[in-house]
């Protein structure tokens, strides 16, 4: 892999657990509620707790990444809901794969004999 084609991975951690309610994140989102709860309906991202009611969910920091993901490949594909649900699935995929591919690219650097030495 060249430098040109190294892939950057960032990962979004909220050590304090911090949580949204629906309005709260429709607000840091830019987005309506109905559109939120279009993206749970279809799996795209999940309250933390699965309650009936709307106006009891709370969503962490990862659905609020989730949901501006979801913003950018709706707007910028134009991708509608079930589209967005698949991407995104294939997107984490992808990543998980990304993520065991270094570690295990780790874990043979680690056991192969220095290359440079000769």
């Amino acid at each position: 892999m060249s430098k040109k084609d190294h892939v950057l991975t960032v990962e979004v951690l909220d050590q304090n657990g911090s949580t949204f309610t629906l309005r709260e994140i429709c607000e840091r989102g830019e987005c309506h509620a109905e559109f939120v709860i279009k993206l749970v309906n279809f799996g795209i991202i999940a309250p933390v707790e699965d309650l009936p009611e709307t106006v009891h969910w709370q969503f962490d920091i990862a659905a609020l990444s989730r949901l501006r993901k979801a913003q950018r490949l709706q707007r910028d594909l134009k991708m509608n809901l079930p589209g967005l649900a698949m991407s995104l699935e294939l997107l984490d995929e992808v990543e998980s794969m990304r993520r065991k591919v270094a570690r295990l690219e780790q874990r043979l650097a680690q056991l192969s004999p220095d290359q440079g030495a000769g």
